[in-house]
């Protein structure tokens, strides 16, 4: 069985611009930015754009969309000017999502920045005021991430225990997002401890709050702290660990986008590796 699988996008000249990308590379799951990423403007979807967007979606093989929210958003910082900020960013973001029907919008953690037990706390208050302003069926995923710095979210543990600080009332609408770079750089051994590493992720988070994967191939070496993408079975990670994911029952129906480096064609590199996974997924 393969499931839903695609690429990040590129939304140049406008929202609606995603979808006849997606359709070019064959996906049938894609991942977007609502706004530019490195901005802290907040640009309301329009209804004609709106329309455009979901008309296309329909009639497209994409079955699973989701956002990956700005750069610039920290709902773990202890600085109150930019956690109000990010917060206010935050919701513009799940009103953008709201308004394209996204299935999911990814997110990072953050940084603490000063104490990690408090940014936790931080992130989870943001988390649950921003999920009970914006209702609807989007589903936020928290991405796993390589750990550099004050970055929260890199070991199972952690994540497991920020979802567990929000809100009772909107915490069935959050879930995670699994990046294998990240995972790997952050010390989980994809490569000679795969079972185990996925033994500890279900015993610690659960499949059941897995949302979808981010599928990179590393630069950087093992344990690294160090968030560098390959293409797929070219970096530390290699070969065999993808074929082991694209054969793997339970991620089977697992939502799968690469943000793997695109070079000066996107649509010929994400065609190339999204055709290597598929091939993986044929025992081929």
């Amino acid at each position: 069985m393969l499931g839903p699988l695609g690429a990040h996008v590129s939304t140049a000249g406008g929202i609606t611009s995603a979808i006849p990308r997606a359709r070019a590379i064959g996906a049938t799951a894609m991942q977007v930015f609502t706004k530019q990423a490195n901005q802290w403007k907040e640009p309301a979807i329009s209804a004609e754009d709106r329309a455009t967007f979901l008309d296309g979606l329909r009639e497209s093989d994409v079955v699973v969309s989701n956002a990956h929210d700005s750069y610039l958003i920290n709902l773990a910082s202890p600085n109150p000017l930019l956690w109000i900020r990010s917060l206010i960013s935050f919701v513009s973001e799940l009103k953008r999502c709201a308004a394209l029907d996204l299935t999911y919008l990814v997110s990072h953690p953050g940084n603490f920045m000063d104490d990690r037990a408090s940014g936790i706390a931080r992130n989870a208050e943001a988390i649950s005021v921003a999920l009970d302003v914006v209702p609807g069926s989007t589903r936020l995923l928290l991405e796993t991430t390589a750990g550099s710095g004050t970055a929260l979210g890199a070991s199972f543990e952690e994540m497991a225990l920020l979802l567990e600080r929000i809100d009772p009332s909107v915490r069935d609408r959050v879930g995670v997002c699994v990046d294998t770079a990240h995972i790997f750089a952050a010390g989980y051994d994809l490569v000679h401890a795969y079972d185990d590493v996925w033994a500890r992720f279900g015993d610690t988070i659960g499949f059941a709050r897995l949302g979808m994967m981010h599928l990179n191939d590393s630069k950087a070496p093992f344990a690294s702290r160090k968030d560098r993408h390959e293409l797929i079975g070219e970096g530390a990670i290699g070969e065999g660990a993808f074929r082991r994911i694209m054969t793997d029952p339970r991620l089977a129906p697992i939502a799968k986008v690469i943000e793997t480096p695109k070079g000066d064609e996107p649509e010929v590199m994400d065609t190339r590796m999204l055709n290597r996974l598929r091939g993986y997924a044929r025992g081929e």
